[in-house]
């Protein structure tokens, strides 16, 4: 089963595409074919918009499913002549928040990833160059400003949880990898003692973390599963016996991680 799938909107549209995968998500034994039609802020390019959601009907044999933010009631109206499955959620939810509000939404366009408040963005910018700048252990001398620093062995989704949650959440964290040297002491790494609360622990199964080595160094002892198995092990050992905080990412989605993580750290957002 194969359904079309368009994300419109009359700006970027990361609104529509993340509500509308969050919907589809539920739904495994379908096969969506997905589109994302951003910038549709004139008539003749709602118009443009409409007539591919027709031509994608009569090739698919059944309507497309269309998910809108687009703010402009006539163009909205434009798109909406097409023979489509339409979840506009704009018009969806606007109302009833205007009516429980009391007051009129501005039906500005692009609100939501526009820069609404120049201090909110510059937190946010200034923790991706912070998560950036302080990847595996990197200028260790400013760690006093991180919000947060994760520690695991090498390629267990340090990096990427930093700047997901920088992105996300405006988080400064940076990352400090563990290492075969690391594990004789039974203690954290000298430079990481001062910074005790703040650290968090991700680790891995040996058999991903071999498959995730080998694509970067194959054939080496570095994605040996002798070596992935012997350092993994050492890790959670000194995570347990240093009483840090530790998650496994194997089947774990950057979201969950960051969020998880975010939670557990007791720490708050500082953008939206």
């Amino acid at each position: 089963m194969r359904r079309s799938v368009f994300f419109i909107s009359d700006r970027t549209g990361i609104t529509s595409e993340m509500l509308g995968h969050s919907l589809l998500s539920q739904f495994e034994d379908v096969e969506f074919h997905r589109m994302t039609m951003p910038f549709v802020d004139s008539v003749e390019k709602a118009d443009q918009v409409a007539l591919e959601i027709r031509k994608h009907a009569v090739i698919d044999g059944c309507r497309p499913i269309v998910f809108s933010t687009i703010c402009n009631p006539e163009l909205r109206a434009r798109i909406h002549v097409a023979d489509a499955q339409i979840i506009d959620f704009l018009e969806m939810f606007i109302g009833p928040l205007e009516d429980e509000l009391g007051v009129k939404s501005s039906h500005t366009v692009g609100k939501t990833h526009s820069i609404t408040n120049y201090d909110e963005y510059k937190n946010r910018i200034d923790a991706v160059n912070f998560a950036i700048n302080h990847d595996d252990g990197l200028l260790p001398r400013d760690l006093a400003e991180a919000d947060l620093i994760l520690v695991g062995v090498s390629r267990c989704g340090k990096t990427p949880t930093c700047l997901y949650m920088a992105l996300q959440f405006g988080l400064k964290a940076a990352n400090y990898p563990l290492t075969p040297d690391d594990f004789g002491n039974h203690t954290l790494p000298k430079l990481l003692l001062p910074y005790r609360s703040k650290l968090f622990g991700l680790t891995i199964d040996p058999e991903r973390l071999a498959q995730i080595r080998a694509e970067r160094k194959p054939d080496s002892k570095y994605c040996s599963l002798e070596s992935c198995q012997f350092e993994v092990a050492e890790s959670e050992a000194l995570l347990r016996h240093v009483g840090v905080p530790y998650l496994n990412t194997t089947r774990m989605s950057i979201e969950e991680l960051a969020t998880t993580i975010m939670h557990r750290a007791g720490l708050s957002r500082r953008t939206y």
